[in-house]
């Protein structure tokens, strides 16, 4: 009866996970590998609370001397490659966003060339229209 808080807890943050992961679903441009990984962590996760003796179990087998260590070894595992995913995102946003700027910068470029030439003789362009006509 003492765990039952900490399972509580534990159940209560899946759970917000789990509803902000689905309410951002179609936002959230997930891979479905992705989308498969969160499904079996929180099914992972809500058996682990519920069967905490069996986490010691799968624990003792792969030569970990508790259960708790070797979640916290799984979750260094896991915060590596968020870290490195997050990593990679960011570098493929900033190429983007530097295209992007040059994109610009070349467009704004050959406006402003093409403002310069369309000049006939120091009148501007919208003068030089009206002449030609």
């Amino acid at each position: 009866m003492k765990y039952i808080w900490i399972q509580l807890l534990l159940l209560a943050g899946t759970g917000i996970l789990v509803l902000m992961f689905v309410r951002r679903w179609d936002a959230a441009h997930t891979r479905a590998w992705k989308r498969m990984a969160f499904a079996a962590f929180v099914v992972a996760n809500v058996y682990a609370v519920f069967r905490p003796q069996d986490v010691n179990w799968v624990a003792n087998q792969l030569g970990v001397g508790r259960g708790a260590d070797l979640v916290l070894y799984l979750l260094v595992v896991a915060m590596a490659f968020m870290t490195l995913n997050t990593f990679m995102r960011f570098r493929s946003l900033e190429a983007k966003l530097t295209d992007l700027a040059r994109a610009i910068a070349v467009n704004d470029g050959q406006r402003a060339n093409a403002e310069r030439l369309g000049e006939v003789e120091g009148r501007p362009a919208a003068e030089s229209e009206k002449v030609g006509q």
